[in-house]
């Protein structure tokens, strides 16, 4: 028998876990590669997105480059020709858009003039052993040529997209279109949301050129399958009862599922497999469920007092009645998705000066309201506003669990309103 150990079954860790269930997302997400489409993997927090394409890709296959909401079109592509191989130096020569070009070199001697041979311990090097182009970042027509020159093939991972700027994220939507027109390259977009179609929505010309794959959904099913393989890895039993408790608690949540089934193993002194099966106590499941949830209450109390707050003082506050509306929302339309209007009604009603609001205010509010929990460092992100069904979604289903345990009024009291 193969002895595996508990924590590389069960909870989180960086390596893809041995109980990982192929679900059909897994085939929805192969078979658009094998189209040459671009892919984004979308989904909310922890819920499996870079495991899937760890399962499915080999790591020789791909690059992977990590935004963050400093990152521009121009630093975006710098950071994909390097992780592609080149070295990059700022060049004196301004582009058209009177930013610095940028030399990229790839070769024993990176920056060389062309014309120039060098000797190597006394052997003749010439130019064709080296790469040198001079090229603007945001031409994504330069981005394309200096990636062909070195006969690039691997797959272009973009993780964490959604902390791009609203701007830079319709510029990279743009510059999509044009690298699947005039290269094989694929790009594999991975962001925390729940809108299918969030790239298209900013460039509809990706329409037909993208593939959007959902890793949120997790079935009663997989989740069964899930907790099973680790019983098998572990040679453990958990009972019947305390699976089902546990994943409709969890709101099928494969976080909480794995992290409370890895905390059930570690008070049952479980931290590898057992040489003998052993059934789970789970008598304080409704105790870890809570510890597991609550370890992040200090991000959702934050998450409150920072949506709250805004970008600035103004005089709707628009932001802290949007977070009012959450937290009076019944759970079941939290787990669905808060529409536009509902909030609105709420606000129409609710609000002190509901006459000056127009439609606008909200929109505008709601829109922002992703770039707001990036600028206070609300990492990764709680809340979304899904554009296309205007609708806001709840991307972090422990918040909901979290909030369904809280005071609504202690919390409405604490926002000031």
């Amino acid at each position: 028998m193969k002895i595996n150990n508990s924590k590389d079954v069960f909870g989180i860790q960086r390596d893809l876990p041995l109980n990982y269930i192929v679900r059909e997302v897994d085939s929805i997400f192969k078979d658009a590669l094998d189209r040459k489409h671009h892919v984004v993997i979308f989904g909310s927090s922890k819920q499996g997105k870079t495991s899937l394409r760890k399962k499915n890709l080999n790591p020789e296959e791909y690059i992977v480059v990590h935004c963050d909401n400093k990152m521009d079109l121009y630093n975006l592509n710098v950071n994909i020709l390097k992780q592609a191989g080149f070295t990059v130096q700022v060049s004196e020569t301004k582009s058209i858009s009177g930013k610095a070009k940028v030399k990229v070199g790839f070769g024993w001697n990176l920056f060389a003039k062309a014309d120039i041979e060098g000797e190597l311990e006394g052997e003749k090097v010439n130019q064709k052993e080296f790469k040198l182009l001079e090229l603007d970042p945001d031409d994504v027509n330069d981005v394309i040529q200096a990636l062909k020159s070195l006969n690039f093939n691997r797959y272009i991972i973009i993780e964490d997209f959604h902390y791009l700027k609203d701007e830079t994220q319709v510029d990279f939507a743009i510059e999509l279109k044009a690298l699947h027109e005039n290269s094989d390259l694929t790009f594999i977009v991975v962001g925390v949301w729940l809108e299918e179609n969030r790239l298209i929505a900013l460039n509809g010309d990706l329409s037909g050129r993208i593939k959007s794959v959902n890793a949120d959904e997790w079935t009663d099913e997989n989740l069964y399958s899930l907790i099973g393989d680790g019983e098998i890895l572990l040679n453990i039993s958990i009972p019947e009862a305390s699976k089902k408790q546990l994943i409709k608690k969890s709101l099928n949540n494969v976080y909480i599922v794995q992290e409370v089934c890895y905390q059930l193993c570690k008070i049952n002194k479980i931290n590898q497999t057992q040489d003998e099966n052993k059934e789970i106590n789970c008598e304080s499941l409704d105790v870890i469920i809570s510890d597991v949830i609550d370890q992040h209450s200090g991000r959702y109390n934050n998450l409150i007092t920072n949506i709250s707050e805004g970008f600035q003082a103004t005089e709707l506050e628009m932001h802290r009645w949007i977070m009012y509306a959450i937290i009076k929302a019944d759970i079941s339309k939290l787990e669905k998705g808060l529409k536009r209007n509902e909030i609105n009604a709420l606000l129409q009603v609710e609000h002190p000066r509901k006459h000056e609001l127009n439609p606008g205010n909200l929109t505008q509010a709601l829109k922002s309201i992703a770039s707001l929990q990036v600028k206070k460092n609300t990492i990764p992100l709680i809340i979304d506003y899904d554009s296309s069904n205007l609708k806001l979604n709840i991307v972090d289903k422990g918040f909901i669990i979290w909030l369904s345990n809280q005071s609504r009024e202690d919390l409405i009291a604490e926002l000031g309103i």
